[in-house]
This record gives structure tokens, C-alpha cells and sequence, in this order.
């Protein structure tokens, strides 16, 4: 590590100012911040809120994805095997490889290009280079049906950075998230890609790996199959495993659990804001269960994104509640919305990314009234003494 460090410390002088490299200044402090902390200390008064700085955030939630990611690899080889007949002949490596060789594109797109932009815009504005993508570009590609075509997700991941974060101000001042626009975009730009039932099942053999599927051939998810009437074929036990048709990283309650006890642990998500999402989604799941739903209250959490969402995107601390109190009324809202939205209404059966959606756009107003409460209240007991 001193050779990169000697080497980078050799070729700085030629991105500052004044070197024949300074137009890529931007690039370069990207690097090297992203491999060491960088030994600048502020000019003004700071405020310090933490001891750890957001690389080492969004490298921490990347560590937490890695379960769900790997998961996802998996299932989406044991789903094609599946479809074709032949998961009884198919080893291990073989299902997990076409699983990985399936994935990796769509991940190598997302960084691709949202950190291409991000490059871009960084250059353009003379700024820093930002690293709130480094969660969002591996967010993206597991929020989306692996049937999703590259050029699609490209445009998604465009529209997410420009019109989701840069023109808001960048990392940090976003106010909806990034991964989540993105699925919206695809969502409502194109439906038939993001709602068939093919899409949620790799289709193609890819070097030799898998089977390539009749055209055919349809698989819905379990909880499309509740929306259209009809029992879902999986058990609880796989819906709780992952192995069901799904977005890619979303289907493992188990891997998703894993992921969640890592951000707990390491005080970055909010507990709050986690737990009331499920508290929300049980409350309301349960009355509608009580007023005539043919679905278990539970089955909520183990079908959909709704224990995905709970955990990653509705605990994204830039665009969720801040005040303690404030997010246990996010959580709560998220979570009620998302069962709303999946019972009430027979054409989403999802829900969850909608919530999410319209919860960060509350989440400044709920904060808002929570500190407006708690001055009123100081300013009360100032006057009583």
C-alpha cells in the first residue's frame, strides 16, 4: 500500500493547480479519497457528528447488500433452472455462475453510468467528486426484474442522478432516493417491461450456462399472483429462503435479515425508522385481514420488496426523518402505505416503492412539525419558571 500511496503522492502535482492535469482534478481526488482518508482539515468551524465519514458509510451498506446480492445471484439461476426442468442435474456453481454472469452486466451498467455522470457534472462544476452512488449503483440493479434490458437501466440510472440528485444539490441534499426513482422511472415509463410476468425469470442461456425458455414462457411473482386472484405456488418456507420470482435482490427474508442486523450493529440505519415500517405494515395488514383479506397479516413481509424497502431504502438517512420522533411517524407511514397500496389497489400489487417515494417527500414536513413541537414546548416551560 506505501508503492500506491508514493506513486499517487508522485503524480498529484499534476492535477493541482497550475499542473498539465488539472481539468481532471475531479477524477483524481475521487481516487484518491475513495482509497485513503484524505489529510485536509477544515478552514472554518465544524460541527461533527460522527466519527465516520460517508465513504465509510456507503462502503458499510455495500458490505450489508452483499448477502441479498449473493442470494439474488443464486435464485435467479435456481429459477431458470426450475422453469426448464433440469435444477436436479444442475450443480451448485453452475446455477450460481449463471446467476452471476446475469447480474454482473446490469451491475457494470449502473456504475457505469451514474458514475460516469457523476464524473461529468463533478468536472463541469469544479467540485468534489460525490460518493453517495456507491450505494445507489448496486441498489438499482437489485430493486429491477433481471429480464430488464441494459439500454433501459442505463436511462434509469441517468434519470436518477441528473433529476433525482445533481439538480437537487448532490449527495446529502437530495430529497427523494436516487435507487428509488429509478425503479419509478422504469415503472412508469415502461410498464410492460416492469410488470409481465416473463421478466421475472432469466430466459436465455448465457455461455453454455442455463436454458434458454420458450417465449412464451411466463412466471408471475407470488404476491402478482395474490393481486390477480390466485394462490401463489410457493410455500411460506421458500417465500422466506428467496426462492421465488422477484426483483433480484429482494426475494431472501433471511439475507435481507443478515443485511439488517449489520446496519443496526453498526449504529447506520435508524432502529426506529425500521421498526415502526413493519409496525405500520402489521397494523394496517391486520385490519385489513379483519375485514375480510384472504392474506395472512405476515405474508406481507416475506412476499414483494416490503422487507427490502424496510430495511435499505425507507433507512436511507438523506432522504428519511432525522428527528427520533419523526421517524417512528415515517416508518409507521411507509409501512401503512405500502399494505394500503398493495390490498386497495388490484392493479400494484407492490406498494412499497411508492411509499417510500411519497414518504420521503413528507419526511421534511413530518421534521419540520416535530422541532416546531418540541420549541413550542421549551418555550412553555421557559414561561412557567
Amino acid at each position: 500500500m506505501s508503492a500506491l500511496r508514493n506513486y499517487l503522492n508522485k503524480i498529484k502535482p499534476n492535477f493541482e493547480e497550475g499542473g498539465k492535469l488539472h481539468a481532471f482534478r475531479s477524477i483524481f481526488d475521487g481516487f484518491e479519497t475513495f482509497l485513503y482518508v484524505p489529510n485536509d482539515t477544515s478552514k472554518s468551524g465544524v460541527n461533527i457528528h460522527d466519527a465516520i465519514d460517508s465513504k465509510r458509510i456507503m462502503s458499510m451498506v455495500v458490505i450489508a447488500l452483499m448477502p441479498a446480492m449473493l442470494f439474488g445471484m443464486y435464485n435467479i439461476g435456481y429459477q431458470n433452472y426450475l422453469a426448464a426442468g433440469t435444477l436436479a442435474s444442475a450443480s451448485f456453481c453452475e446455477i450460481f455462475f449463471y446467476g452471476f454472469l446475469a447480474v454482473l452486466p446490469k451491475i457494470l451498467v449502473s456504475y457505469i453510468v451514474g458514475l460516469g455522470i457523476e464524473f461529468a457534472w463533478a468536472q463541469w462544476k469544479g467540485e468534489e467528486i460525490q460518493e453517495g452512488y456507491l450505494v445507489s449503483g448496486i441498489l438499482i440493479p437489485l430493486i429491477i426484474p433481471i429480464g430488464c434490458p441494459l439500454w433501459m437501466l442505463a436511462l434509469a440510472c441517468a434519470f436518477s442522478v441528473i433529476f433525482c440528485k445533481e439538480i437537487f444539490g448532490g449527495t446529502g441534499m437530495n430529497i427523494f432516493n436516487p435507487a428509488i426513482a429509478a425503479r419509478m422511472f422504469l415503472f412508469f415509463a415502461y410498464p410492460s417491461k416492469m410488470t409481465g410476468d416473463q421478466v421475472w425469470v432469466a430466459k436465455d442461456s448465457i455461455f453454455g450456462l442455463g436454458n434458454t425458455l420458450p417465449d412464451g414462457f411466463t412466471a408471475a411473482t407470488p404476491l402478482g399472483q395474490i393481486g390477480q386472484g390466485i394462490a401463489p405456488d410457493a410455500s411460506i418456507c421458500d417465500m422466506i429462503c428467496g426462492f421465488i420470482p422477484g426483483s433480484i435482490g429482494e426475494t431472501s427474508v433471511i439475507a435481507i435479515a443478515i443485511g439488517a442486523v449489520i446496519l443496526l450493529w453498526t449504529g447506520i440505519a435508524s432502529w426506529r425508522t425500521m421498526l415502526s415500517v413493519f409496525v405500520g405494515g402489521a397494523v394496517l395488514a391486520f385490519i385489513f385481514q379483519s375485514t375480510g383479506s384472504s392474506m395472512e397479516w405476515w405474508h406481507h413481509f416475506v412476499m414483494g420488496g416490503f422487507a427490502f424497502g424496510a430495511v435499505f431504502m425507507a433507512t436511507d438517512p438523506v432522504t428519511s426523518c432525522r428527528t427520533s420522533c419523526g421517524q417512528y411517524i415515517y416508518g409507521f407511514l411507509v409501512g401503512a402505505m405500502a399494505i394500503i397500496i398493495r390490498v386497495m389497489n388490484a392493479g400494484y400489487p407492490e406498494g412499497m416503492m411508492l411509499a417510500i417515494f411519497f414518504g420521503n417527500m413528507f419526511a421534511p414536513t413530518i421534521d419540520h412539525f416535530v422541532v416546531a413541537r418540541n420549541i413550542s414546548k421549551r418555550a412553555k416551560r421557559g414561561g412557567t419558571k
